[in-house]
């Protein structure tokens, strides 16, 4: 069960013509397919690719989210016709009846477009720190820009991360405990 095949050199199509300055192979050492690899010293740019990749997720959400407000069939659960979006959202009370039975599909519609919007700005955002924005932030923007040795700096960068995602989830905790609670089908009268 041997095979050389698996030791054979890869070489790779590459037009030389379409390099951007500072983004190719000789100068990065990284080749085009290693992702952000090739960005590790150019911040803005890192930056771009994420915020980029943030619209990309929330445009699938809420496409997805329109897709199934469009298609869904009151008549039937929802188990049986393949939603994974709209049950999410009726365990978070919207559009939900006092029987547990979806009433009203505007929430989602809502929901959907809501999405859809963010994910515009979250696009726009990723074009122009890619393309238009600095290379670098530690120039322009000396608080977001970093260098990966400090180790400071980067427990801050995911500090932050975690300190807005915590925040988020104490949202929907006050959202479940003050503000139109969360279905459960456990409870009494659901």
């Amino acid at each position: 069960m041997y095979s050389l095949r698996r030791f054979c050199h890869v070489e790779t199509l590459f037009n030389g013509t379409l390099l951007v300055g500072g983004r190719d192979q000789e100068s990065t050492g990284f080749a085009w397919w290693a992702g952000n690899a090739r960005l590790i010293n150019l911040s803005g740019k890192l930056l771009g690719a994420h915020v980029a990749h943030a619209g990309l997720i929330v445009f699938w959400a809420g496409a997805m989210n329109l897709f199934e407000v469009a298609h869904f069939v009151p008549e039937k659960p929802m188990y049986e016709q393949g939603l994974i979006l709209l049950p999410h959202l009726a365990t978070l009370g919207y559009g939900v009846g006092p029987g547990g039975e979806v009433i009203d599909t505007f929430p989602y519609f809502v929901s959907g477009v809501l999405h859809l919007i963010s994910s515009a700005v979250l696009g726009f955002g990723g074009v122009y720190h890619s393309l238009v924005g600095p290379e670098t932030l530690e120039e322009s923007f000396p608080f977001f820009g970093y260098v990966w040795k400090d180790k400071n700096k980067m427990t801050t960068i995911l500090g932050i991360h975690l300190i807005v995602l915590g925040i988020g989830a104490w949202l929907l905790v006050w959202k479940a405990l003050y503000f139109g609670g969360v279905y459960d089908t456990w409870a009494p009268g659901g």
